[in-house]
């Protein structure tokens, strides 16, 4: 059963009775509207889908350099992405990322006569994994306060966690109403917490990795390493996409709940407690409640991100060496850890975790950790088998 048809399906049950098969569990699924919506918001939840959906062809405008041909593809069912499409992303703010040479982002792909971007012989690259696309409205109805009482820059308690927000500028095509707009905002979107609005990251991922135009990137993005040459095989007229569509797909985002994690049991009270007092919670932040939103219905929710959406050194091991906005080349934004529980079942059965998915489970993830998270992975590592297990089926539980 296609998204759309099972929104239809939901619509025409509650008004004729069960006319069709039952439809998938809300709670087992990333593609889900948040509860509470109205009828006018159903349906601009539905247009964005279809345009997240929606395939791109070089008739259609796509290329001429690209990494993907639609939202969809890069996050499977809404959720992270698989190690074969991630993105490579080069330079920095200090060096122009890399202009010159085809940055900030390499397109590996190009229409036919178009030249495909590679990642030039001695320049630092990052790969970077699409992140999960569900509760990102919820994160941005998070009160800024809330997440900005949380850093400790100078670690002034001395618990080794020295958690800072990247404060960044909007872009200037994003308007004034949008959330997280204007100079001096914070940064929670990306990996690395350099984007404040959906509508940048809706913007820029069509520009970027679709190679769409758009009324706010209207000029398109070429291989400089292949001249002009490219120019004349994309010839569809710019601006490819109009503001609203851009605009539809940051509202079918912004009303993506997140999947609801797994029923506590014994085990996962232990493996709570075990995650606790080993330090995970320290960064890895249970709980918000979410302050006034443009949706009612993301207004003063309490939900479980498990994430404290702040910077924080995350050791030799994991740094990239690339920094984006105010954070460096070993910072990452605390990844939030719900929908652990269904990831596999939109993978394939895998998973594919940190920032550029060499984890394949959990514990891999977790022992991979280091800076300021070192001493809670050493706890981690010296826990019983026992203790070790019930705090990993607690994470993948969320």
């Amino acid at each position: 059963m296609t998204k759309l048809f099972r929104f239809a399906a939901v619509a025409l049950v509650a008004s004729c009775g069960p006319l069709f098969t039952e439809a998938p569990n809300d709670a087992d699924i990333m593609d889900a509207p948040v509860p509470g919506l109205s009828p006018a918001e159903l349906a601009t939840f539905a247009r964005g889908d279809a345009e997240f959906e929606r395939a791109f062809a070089p008739a259609t405008g796509l290329g001429p350099i690209f990494n993907n041909v639609s939202c969809a593809a890069c996050h499977s069912g809404d959720g992270r992405g698989r190690v074969e499409n991630g993105l490579t992303r080069i330079g920095t703010p200090d060096d122009g990322f890399l202009a010159e040479l085809g940055g900030p982002q390499i397109q590996d792909k190009a229409i036919a006569g178009a030249t495909a971007e590679t990642v030039p012989a001695g320049v630092p690259a990052s790969r970077r994994l699409p992140p999960p696309v569900f509760g990102v409205g919820l994160i941005e109805a998070i009160p800024e306060a809330a997440i900005l009482a949380l850093a400790d820059p100078d670690d002034a308690n001395g618990d080794g966690i020295s958690g800072r927000a990247n404060i960044v500028n909007a872009p200037d095509f994003v308007p004034a109403t949008e959330p997280g707009a204007g100079a001096g905002r914070l940064g929670r979107f990306g990996r690395k917490a350099q984007v404040s609005t959906l509508l940048e990251q809706t913007v820029a991922a069509y520009h970027q990795d679709i190679g769409i135009t758009s009324d706010f990137l209207p000029v398109e993005n070429r291989n400089p390493q292949s001249g002009a040459s490219d120019g004349s095989v994309d010839r569809v007229a710019d601006p490819e996409i109009p503001a609203s569509t851009a605009f539809a797909v940051v509202a079918y985002i912004r009303l993506l709940q997140p999947p609801a994690p797994g029923a506590d049991t014994p085990q996962r009270t232990a493996g709570r407690t075990a995650f606790t007092e080993v330090g995970c919670a320290s960064c890895h932040v249970a709980q918000f409640t979410t302050g006034q939103s443009t949706v009612p219905a993301l207004s003063g929710r309490v939900i479980t991100p498990y994430s404290d959406f702040l910077l924080h050194d995350m050791g030799d091991a994991l740094a990239d060496n690339r920094p984006d906005g105010g954070a460096n080349g070993r910072e990452w934004r605390t990844t939030p850890l719900w929908g652990l529980r269904v990831m596999r079942d939109f993978l394939n059965g895998d998973a594919f975790l940190l920032h550029d998915g060499r984890a394949r489970t959990v514990e891999e993830a977790i022992l991979l950790h280091g800076g300021e998270a070192q001493r809670a992975r050493d706890a981690f590592a010296a826990l019983s088998p026992a203790a070790r297990a019930a705090l990993l089926d607690f994470v993948e539980s969320r």
